[in-house]
């Protein structure tokens, strides 16, 4: 379970977030949607531990982790996998290296295991054939697919964050890798592993999310199903989904 307490958080004069509050469990499958600025990404962060609020709580899995050590945030994390926006990939290193750094950074284990469970993600997402490209040898969607596979690599996560995993992709690739966002987080609830999703795509959303949450001014403004989304009487955020409104889902 994943709560966030009247959360703050303010860059110098600018207030990101302004007692925040919601709950979410690993098993659901989520989309924060909002306009730029609005702290998508930061709410992501703070999950991880990497910001710290000004004010409030956040607790991961019943432990307010605004009072954890870095060695306990580390334990908190491992409830999670994030890919980045633009899949961040080590430009200096080959598919196989960027997806084997989190094994040697974490685990003591043989090269050979490290390899065989290299080839093993890399398969699971459909690109062991690139294991020795460099990552500007790969397209866009690619470089998401390997970013994926990286990102599973520490650990078999409770629930997967997405920072705009479409972001700059064509239709095609886009639609692929809402196929195996799909597909990682597959199977009924609660049996099944969660997602939340940040993105400003609202189609690549409804392909992935059951939950939807609309950011405005630092709160929450809205959260429901895409049934509720749809039928909302919010004139900012039907101006935001407009494109689902337009040609159904």
């Amino acid at each position: 379970m994943i709560v966030f307490e009247n959360v703050s958080l303010a860059f110098g004069n600018h207030q990101v977030l302004d007692g925040l509050s919601f709950e979410a469990r690993f098993y659901e499958k989520i989309a924060i949607l909002g306009g730029s600025g609005e702290g998508k990404t930061t709410i992501l962060k703070l999950i991880l531990g990497l910001l710290q609020p000004d004010s409030g709580r956040i607790i991961i899995d019943g432990k307010d982790i605004t009072k954890l050590s870095e060695r306990q945030l580390r334990e908190t994390r491992m409830n999670f996998s994030i890919v980045f926006q633009e899949g961040a990939l080590f430009d200096s290193m080959t598919v196989r290296e960027n997806v084997a750094f989190c094994l040697r950074e974490y685990y003591d284990l043989r090269e050979e295991e490290i390899e065989q469970r290299v080839r093993e993600l890399l398969r699971r997402v459909g690109m062991e054939y690139a294991i020795d490209m460099m990552p500007e040898e790969l397209s866009g969607g690619m470089q998401r697919r390997v970013a994926i596979a990286r990102s599973l690599a520490a650990c078999e996560p409770k629930m997967i964050l997405y920072d705009e995993p479409t972001t700059g992709l064509d239709p095609i690739s886009a639609d692929n890798i809402c196929g195996l966002i799909n597909d990682l987080s597959s199977g009924e609830p609660p049996n099944r592993r969660g997602l939340i999703v940040v993105t400003h795509k609202i189609t690549d959303a409804v392909k992935v999310a059951e939950r939807f949450m609309y950011l405005r001014s630092g709160k929450i403004s809205f959260d429901g199903n895409i049934e509720e989304l749809k039928n909302t009487d919010d004139a900012e955020l039907r101006r935001f989904i407009n494109e689902i409104l337009l040609v159904g889902t």
